[in-house]
């Protein structure tokens, strides 16, 4: 600005004292403009942001340049690219004014909890994590009930419904039935929900071999694994948008979570998503 003024025949010396730039810096910078970081790599960046309606953080898409384009980049050049272009991925900031708290006494159905939050695992259908979680949509709720493979990352499977019912964990183990391998014997970690206290929940596991684990009461941290997962989908996905109908909204988390299994990368993964690291695992 300093200069273009000083190309139409203002004072320098007026200039520089309005900007509060010292002579010196005002010509080092003329002769020592800032470079542009990266600008072969904007319209990748650009793609891979796009993929999701809320966008993605630029570890997200660094990992994406590196294993789909081949790209030699560093996550600060992608941070630098992300900013120039007006790119950022809106994460949620913990309220400090929301404290959580529930009674810790011992409810319902008591089954020990077998994680004791070591939710690390080497190998896919070794450890599982479901839960329930609340949106709202076209001037009612939709309930998604997922089934997270914390070996894999991936999804295993999943049911969206406008009731959290019995109904639709009827469905979700259905779907969870015609996916695991044969002779997989994972657990399966939840809260204290009534789902999961439900003896056909209960006796429907036994019959698929699934050993069934149980946060206690009151510690939403021991299902952390799969709450985190309902964090990124909120994040990259849900928050901000208006959808029209149920069946709009529905037809959106499908694919976003088709996504989330075959295009979003992972980071403990090696950069790989979900669906190749099952395939490099069963085969290995």
């Amino acid at each position: 600005m300093v200069s273009t003024l000083a190309g139409l025949g203002h004072p320098l010396r007026c200039l520089l004292k309005a900007a509060g730039l010292a002579r010196s810096t005002y010509y080092h910078l003329l002769s020592h403009p800032a470079a542009v970081t990266r600008p072969d790599i904007e319209p990748m960046v650009a793609e891979v942001f796009s993929r999701t309606p809320n966008g993605c953080g630029h570890r997200q898409i660094r990992m994406c340049l590196v294993h789909e384009f081949g790209m030699k980049v560093s996550h600060k050049s992608v941070l630098r690219v992300m900013r120039r272009m007006g790119l950022r991925c809106a994460i949620r900031r913990p309220n400090p004014y929301r404290k959580y708290s529930s009674y810790r006494g011992e409810t319902g159905a008591r089954v020990e909890n077998l994680l004791k939050r070591d939710f690390a695992a080497d190998r896919p259908y070794a450890k599982m994590g479901t839960d329930v979680t609340e949106f709202k949509v076209a001037g009612g709720k939709a309930y998604l009930a997922p089934i997270y493979d914390m070996g894999s990352k991936e999804i295993v499977a999943w049911d969206v419904s406008r009731h959290p019912d019995l109904a639709q964990q009827q469905r979700l183990l259905a779907m969870l039935e015609s996916r695991l391998p044969e002779g997989a014997d994972p657990i399966l970690h939840s809260d204290m929900g009534w789902q999961y206290q439900h003896d056909w929940w209960r006796n429907r596991l036994e019959e698929l071999n699934i050993r069934q684990s149980m946060s206690r009461k009151g510690n939403c941290i021991d299902n952390a694994a799969t709450e985190q997962v309902f964090g990124h989908l909120k994040d990259e996905f849900y928050t901000g948008r208006e959808f029209a109908s149920y069946e709009e909204f529905k037809a959106g988390l499908d694919a976003y979570i088709t996504h989330w299994n075959t295009r979003r990368r992972q980071k403990r993964l090696e950069g790989h998503t979900p669906e190749e690291f099952r395939r490099m695992s069963l085969t290995a």
